[in-house]
């Protein structure tokens, strides 16, 4: 199974790679965006350690459980050969209508293939009022017009 674009990466590639995964994660398909990895992927995603495609699904499935009209923007940070770093972040709401804006970064490893095989997030969350909300686009995918996280100052 190929995933293209595939390494080394340049700025385009890397680009391209970044808003691929942007996409899978605001469909909030566990299945769907678990096949972007390698079978015997490694995560560390803040204190918690994912081996697997299953595993991948099972942390998504709980993840978007509690975090409610997740929407998120990435951003290339860096790039080398196999490798990208980005930047994101993403607007939520728990149960109780509280609003956050999640910030992190995310270090990528991929095979000759094009799958991710090793993914480290950092996450922090801040609580924020819903009227300084900026992502306002319907659930799904953000929409190519909308600005990214550079052009929202973040």
């Amino acid at each position: 199974m190929s995933r293209p674009p595939l390494p080394p990466f340049d700025a385009e590639t890397a680009a391209i790679k970044t808003r691929l995964a942007e996409d899978a994660w605001n469909s909030r398909d566990p299945e769907k965006v678990a096949l972007a990895y390698t079978p015997d992927s490694q995560w560390r995603n803040r204190e918690t350690f994912v081996r697997g495609r299953q595993e991948i699904v099972s942390f998504l499935v709980r993840k978007w459980a509690r975090e409610h009209e997740y929407r998120l923007i990435k951003e290339v940070w860096a790039f080398r050969e196999n490798r990208i770093a980005v930047r994101f972040a993403y607007e939520w709401h728990d149960e109780e209508g509280r609003w956050f804006r999640s910030y992190g970064n995310e270090n990528w490893e991929f095979d000759e293939s094009g799958l991710m095989r090793r993914r480290i997030a950092s996450i922090n969350d801040l609580t924020i009022d819903v009227g300084a909300r900026l992502f306002h686009w319907p659930q799904g995918r953000r929409p190519d017009d909308h600005p990214g996280l550079s052009d929202l100052g973040l």
